[in-house]
């Protein structure tokens, strides 16, 4: 469809963390590309960013989310505190529609609070579990047989306690904020419109819920500047570890041993976090501070990562196959569908070493079947913007709202 006649007030809001904060961007911009006004909640390290792409900035609270031993945390305490400051921000802008990533849950229930619809943001696979198949973030893959998927049946009793205790810790912060309970575990998710920013490639085959639409990756980036590979003719080798995991640079050490005598060139990232002690590099690698994914990916062979959605989805989108390595989140989970899609090989983080790492970097670039699937990835990429799919799914979602409710004045 295109932009509607009428402009829309949305309210943008996700957690801190790129691989939460950029999809939001993402879609901010295309709503304010479409004649929208945006507005975007999110940490202050962001503020240029989203000012740069001509939407109005809020400082998110930035509270500990999760507890520690020295600064022990009530289930979604961080939550409820924030909650009460960006009430006031929801009344104050009046949006039509509140987009809120799901780990961001402040301002899904201060839009309920105030009456105003709310659309849930995934910047992943959809986490919700499946019949037959693991629990999401266990990274383990699809059983190929029916005696597989029995055992996943059998296990998935007990697991599911885990779901509903999360059920009953938000439902315990719903009353604390005001709001009633919800019976349905997962129940940060909107069940009026779930976006699920990822390639379709890689969720598995389920029967979907009416609100919930795959739309494809929003991905969006810093200003940065492309980086050269070393000089020569072998395959590129993009080493790009994660922004907010592996501390010690494990990753990054181990590539640049790994691939140090191999028929490569390896191009490095450490994301401006400089390594705690000094690097070897070899002569056919190159380390820079930090460059742009979506200059750089197009020139690798290869791109060794942890296995971060942003990170996979860039490379994919680019059509370079990938390794994973997880370090944590959904790391594993994202690396079991990239090996599953057969885009690329998944390396167990504790199984990491130079020869394990050197063997998956060198079956992927010998099998061309890797690569042409990611470039299948591609080109559904090329023909299908996520930006795009989820900003005229929020229109209609804002449109059908408000047609629902002349109806119900009229």
């Amino acid at each position: 469809m295109t932009a509607p006649s009428s402009r829309l007030r949305v309210l943008i809001g996700a957690f801190g963390d790129p691989g939460h904060a950029f999809p939001a961007i993402a879609l901010g911009r295309e709503l304010t590309a479409r004649g929208h006004e945006v507005a975007v909640q999110t940490w202050r390290k962001w503020q240029d960013h989203v000012e740069r792409e001509g939407m109005a900035f809020h400082a998110a609270p930035e509270y500990q989310v999760f507890p520690t031993r020295d600064r022990p945390l009530k289930p979604y305490e961080a939550v409820v505190r924030a909650v009460a400051e960006t009430r006031p921000l929801v009344h104050d802008l009046a949006p039509e529609i509140v987009v809120s990533d799901i780990l961001t849950l402040a301002p899904a229930l201060a839009a309920e609070l105030e009456g105003v619809p709310g659309v849930t943001l995934v910047p992943h696979s959809y986490p919700p579990p499946i019949d037959g198949l693991a629990p999401y973030g266990l990274g383990a893959m699809p059983p190929r047989h029916s005696l597989g998927r029995a055992v996943w049946r059998l296990l998935s009793v007990p697991m599911s306690g885990g779901l509903e205790r999360g059920r009953d810790e938000l439902n315990e912060t719903r009353r604390r904020v005001g709001l009633p309970p919800l019976s349905y575990t997962h129940n940060g998710i909107s069940r009026e419109l779930c976006l699920v920013a990822t390639f379709p490639q890689l969720e598995y085959p389920r029967p979907w819920p009416p609100f919930v639409r795959v739309t494809g990756p929003l991905l969006w980036e810093p200003p940065a500047e492309a980086a050269e590979p070393p000089p020569g003719d072998g395959p590129v080798v993009l080493v790009a570890p994660s922004t907010s995991q592996d501390r010690e640079q494990r990753l990054l050490r181990t590539g640049l041993h790994a691939l140090a005598r191999s028929k490569v060139r390896v191009l490095a990232t450490h994301n401006r976090r400089p390594p705690p002690r000094p690097l070897s590099v070899p002569p056919n690698a190159a380390v820079v501070d930090w460059f742009s994914y979506s200059r750089t990916m197009p020139k690798a062979d290869v791109v060794v990562c942890h296995g971060g959605h942003g990170t996979i989805a860039r490379a994919l989108s680019s059509g370079t196959p990938v390794v994973t390595v997880p370090a944590a989140g959904d790391m594993a989970e994202n690396g079991a569908r990239v090996q599953w899609a057969g885009t690329g090989l998944n390396l167990p983080g504790r199984l990491l070493s130079a020869p394990s790492l050197r063997w998956c970097v060198e079956a992927v670039l010998e099998d061309d079947r890797f690569r042409r699937r990611a470039g299948e990835l591609a080109a559904w990429h090329a023909n299908n913007d996520g930006a795009r799919a989820a900003a005229e799914l929020v229109e209609d979602h804002a449109a059908a709202r408000a047609t629902r409710a002349r109806t119900a004045t009229g």
